[in-house]
């Protein structure tokens, strides 16, 4: 069990900001490099990744060797993964498109064992050592790992009063790029109209004592929404900071060798 990293890493997320990236490789080297390099979690993205349950497995394992806190975005439609993430040792789910207080409440309910939820049984899996934790601990541990709800569309934004009502969520997401396209400015995350949106989420939030993040591919973005209050930063994508790292070395060694 995670139990220990989990409540770690709760206590500086009470604290202060956290960072983290999305993971969209299979590779688990990706994820050790991510760890190693001092991120505080990573996202294994299996909605807009090629990953499968099979797959992330060995990425959590990687992720464990690292000291990074393995969290999987399930797809949208796919629900029913999030126990099944769960019992590979992901220590936490992040749902997208979460649009009511219906959606809010079925990601919390497949997260959670009783009382909190109605998560699938069994402890023949490996968040429980195949068998060798002790059950009653084991029920126990698995209700602290985290649940992430993303808000990002008009209709979360209508909803919002009574998705924020819902208990048993740990930190919600704002997904700028949806949100985006859902206000008619698709991709401009820096529009006034999804700026405002945003704002009026995190102020929502903070009212309701409840822990913000969002996606950011800036760093003058991330500084921005730190302030604003927002401490759960996933900044890019790992594949996207190696693009960005390998376009700027192969443009200073042009000008150095010419």
């Amino acid at each position: 069990m995670l139990t220990a990293q989990i409540r770690a890493f709760k206590d500086k997320l009470a604290k202060g900001p956290v960072f983290g990236i999305f993971s969209k490789t299979s590779d688990p080297a990706f994820i050790e490099a991510a760890g190693n390099a001092g991120f505080d979690y990573i996202i294994i993205d299996l909605e807009h990744g090629p990953n499968s349950v099979e797959t992330a497995q060995g990425l959590i394992r990687g992720a464990q060797i690292a000291g990074i806190l393995p969290l999987v975005r399930v797809k949208e439609d796919r629900l029913s993964v999030i126990g099944e993430v769960l019992d590979i040792g992901a220590a936490g789910v992040q749902a997208p498109q979460i649009v009511d207080e219906a959606s809010a409440r079925a990601v919390v309910s497949r997260a959670k064992f009783a009382p909190t939820g109605e998560r699938g049984v069994c402890r023949f899996v490996r968040a429980a050592n195949y068998s060798s934790m002790e059950r009653e601990r084991y029920f126990r541990e698995s209700n602290e790992t985290l649940v992430i709800a993303q808000l990002e569309g008009t209709e979360a934004l209508r909803n919002v009063e009574s998705i924020l009502n819902v208990p048993g969520i740990d930190i919600i997401f704002i997904g700028p790029y949806d949100l985006s396209q859902s206000l008619g400015v698709t991709g401009q995350v820096d529009s006034p109209k999804v700026l405002a949106k945003m704002a009026y989420l995190v102020e929502r939030c903070s009212r309701k004592g409840l822990v913000v993040g969002t996606f950011v591919d800036t760093l003058e973005n991330a500084q921005k929404w730190i302030q604003a209050g927002v401490r759960y930063i996933a900044y890019s994508v790992d594949v996207g900071i190696f693009t960005d790292a390998c376009r700027s070395l192969v443009r200073s060694l042009g000008q150095n060798l010419t």
